[in-house]
């Protein structure tokens, strides 16, 4: 992470430039097609991110967080309060700095922390070290976890040490429903959780009254995949991370979800088995031809969809992507709008005060197509 500047009265008109640079490169680019206007979901102006993370700098007997300012490595910034991460984190990190300065143990070589944490008050603390994590840190880590009412993650050079658990467990609301989520501390998971349930109310709300079966790819661990198995006969869901595809099948046991199989493969070796190129033996208990696929959701990584991964996604009827970088979502877009149309464009400010936004776009099939 790189150090940001939080001006929330600046707030409104950053995200007002954002979205109009925005829609000037949607016209740019799509001023044949009828657009629908944009859908926008504000972040809250404080106090956002559920998870960060700091450099340890070491200054004779203290230390304390930096970070960096984005494109300058070499100047450190100390940290005291970070307005952009939520109260929980500010709450945490003099604590953990007093800690420190009160064991050697604990402070000696350390030189990174992360932090995990929820909107019910969950916490885990990742410390990474240069040096070996023995039963004697391991004591010290302890008691710091008690202290601080959290779980403490030490990291060494091929090593892990956790006391407590290496996971928290969020709940976010989504119209009006509460659903349940196991966070790995590795595993990628959204970082502005208010935005977060804004963009699945968004994607559940907009695929309401699609029928039939959806095929989901980058299902991660199962974020929109709880809300959208309610709007769909089954699903069919790919991931290709081990701890993520953990994570999703743990989310669905916890939500009581029944309708979704999940299948630990990547979005283009998918996209080779539906076009028959080759057999995987991770689909060989999945009777593909019986699924009646309607709609297919993507949520890719900023490189976007590959061009036979975009073949695939324009043989659905319906079409849910939501994207982390419009660049690639442009691109994607210019094949896909040739047999689709835009019916719905949302962005979500997942990132307040940068350039970032997040889209969801909903597409349907043209009737010549």
């Amino acid at each position: 992470m790189s150090i940001q500047t939080v001006v929330p009265e600046q707030y409104d008109s950053q995200l007002n430039d954002k979205v109009e640079q925005l829609s000037e490169q949607l016209r740019g680019h799509f001023s044949h097609l009828s657009l629908p206007d944009i859908e926008r979901f504000e972040s809250p102006k404080s106090h956002y991110r559920m998870r960060a993370e700091f450099k340890l700098w070491h200054d004779g007997d203290i230390c304390y967080h930096v970070m960096h300012k984005p494109g300058d490595y070499k100047t450190r910034y100390r940290v005291d309060t970070f307005p952009v991460a939520c109260e929980l984190i500010n709450q945490l990190m003099p604590k953990l700095i007093e800690q420190l300065h009160n064991s050697e143990m604990l402070k000696r070589k350390v030189f990174q922390v992360e932090y995990l944490t929820t909107t019910t008050g969950q916490a885990v603390i990742s410390l990474i070290y240069h040096k070996v994590l023995k039963e004697e840190w391991q004591a010290a880590a302890t008691q710091l976890a008690s202290d601080l009412g959290v779980s403490i993650i030490g990291r060494s050079r091929k090593q892990k040490v956790i006391i407590g658990e290496d996971f928290v467990e969020e709940t976010l609301q989504v119209n009006g429903r509460d659903y349940h989520y196991q966070q790995v501390e590795t595993g990628f998971t959204q970082p502005n959780a208010k935005v977060c349930e804004k963009m699945l109310s968004w994607a559940q709300t907009a695929s309401a009254g699609l029928s039939g079966d959806l095929l989901e790819l980058y299902c991660g661990n199962g974020n929109f995949t709880l809300p959208l198995a309610q709007q769909f006969d089954r699903v069919l869901a790919t991931e290709i991370s081990k701890t993520s595809v953990n994570s999703a099948l743990y989310n669905l046991d916890k939500n009581k979800v029944d309708n979704v199989t999940i299948v630990r493969m990547s979005s283009e070796e998918f996209s080779e088995a539906m076009d028959g190129v080759r057999p995987f033996r991770r689909l060989k208990d999945i009777d593909l031809p019986s699924y009646n696929f309607s709609t297919i959701f993507v949520d890719p990584p900023r490189a976007g969809l590959d061009d036979h991964t975009v073949e695939i996604v324009k043989g659905f009827d319906n079409i849910i992507y939501v994207s982390c970088n419009p660049e690639t979502l442009i691109h994607n877009l210019k094949s896909i709008s040739k047999t689709h149309s835009i019916e719905r464009f949302a962005v979500f400010d997942q990132f307040p005060y940068t350039h970032h936004l997040e889209c969801g776009v909903i597409l349907r099939r043209l009737s010549s197509s």
